[in-house]
């Protein structure tokens, strides 16, 4: 099977562009396997189409064949500053704020700066390589809530195992290699896809062939002693990561046994690390409290009460 954005791109060039004739952008963005370049037989099955976004100073229904190339064919037309309202709820003539920083789906970050643009009069593209990546100053906060989120919990598979239940234990394992996978995506500064192409997207990162095999090792444990033994490697692999790509001082690496119960754990000082790089007052204030992270992380913003208030008066 051909790729969909290929078909895409061969659709905008033969028969989009021809009908065209006011300066435009076009692309393929969104939502679709097609557009992170995932998509295979299977995803021919619904919703599989020769598609393009097209992208005009005043917006107008545009006609063109209902198939090509055997498949069905669409165009959406928008301006690009509706198109960006919509899909992440920013306006693309600003900056984007701290605040939206956090509040932007990762995976929608991701799906608007994937894909491709075919073709660019307006200025597309500059759009998107606002929103490449998180920077610098929140990439090094997120990084350090998303440590936080593993160091307190790496004891618990033991504590869990250790009065029987292994279950409980596994569970906790499985999402602690969640988030060491999500420490990865933002070492190598990926922004990471929905829960379809978490694992995909992961095997593809730079790290994902030396890493993943440690990761898959926790999973295939069945035993708390052997799951907590898993961990400590996983951690290490993530841990020798980050050093491996300087984004600080080199960590050191030790062993912890909280409270002198029989649990182990590995620790570097990763939060410490960062949160010295980081100049930005913002971030700086975001420190203060406890790192929170992004929107994914919502569970996180009820940690103090009075934040549990502010949310339920939003919902109120």
């Amino acid at each position: 099977m051909g790729s969909g954005l290929e078909l895409c791109r061969r659709f905008y060039a033969d028969v989009v562009r021809p009908l065209v004739d006011v300066p435009h952008s076009a692309a393929l963005m969104g939502r679709g396997s097609e557009v992170l370049g995932f998509d295979d037989e299977m995803s021919t099955d619904h919703n599989c189409e020769a598609r393009v976004l097209l992208f005009t100073e005043a917006p107008a229904e545009l006609q063109v064949p209902a198939e090509f190339e055997g498949r069905a064919a669409s165009v959406e037309v928008h301006t690009i500053r509706e198109y960006f309202r919509l899909q992440l709820g920013w306006d693309p003539v600003l900056v984007p704020t701290l605040a939206e920083w956090l509040t932007f789906p990762e995976s929608g970050l991701l799906m608007t700066t994937a894909g491709a643009v075919f073709h660019d009069d307006l200025g597309l593209q500059d759009v998107r390589d606002q929103l490449t990546y998180y920077p610098d100053d929140l990439w090094r906060y997120l990084m350090i809530a998303a440590w936080w989120r593993v160091h307190p919990e790496l004891n618990l598979t033991g504590r869990a195992g250790y009065v029987g239940d292994e279950l409980g234990s596994a569970l906790i394992g499985a999402h602690l290699v969640q988030d060491l996978m999500r420490l990865c995506f933002l070492i190598e500064r990926q922004y990471a896809p929905y829960s379809k192409w978490f694992g995909t997207a992961f095997s593809r990162l730079p790290c994902g062939p030396s890493i993943g095999p440690v990761l898959r090792d926790v999973l295939r444990t069945t035993t708390w002693q052997d799951r907590e033994e898993a961990l400590a490697a996983a951690y290490r692999a993530v841990g020798e990561l980050h050093n491996e790509r300087a984004i600080t001082a080199p960590v050191e690496l030790g062993i912890e046994q909280l409270w002198e119960r029989p649990f182990k754990v590995v620790w570097g000082d990763f939060p410490g690390a960062l949160a010295a790089g980081i100049q930005d007052p913002g971030v700086r204030r975001l420190l203060d409290r406890w790192p929170v992270g992004g929107i994914e992380q919502l569970r996180e913003l009820l940690h103090r009460v009075q934040d549990r208030r502010q949310l339920v008066a939003l919902l109120e």
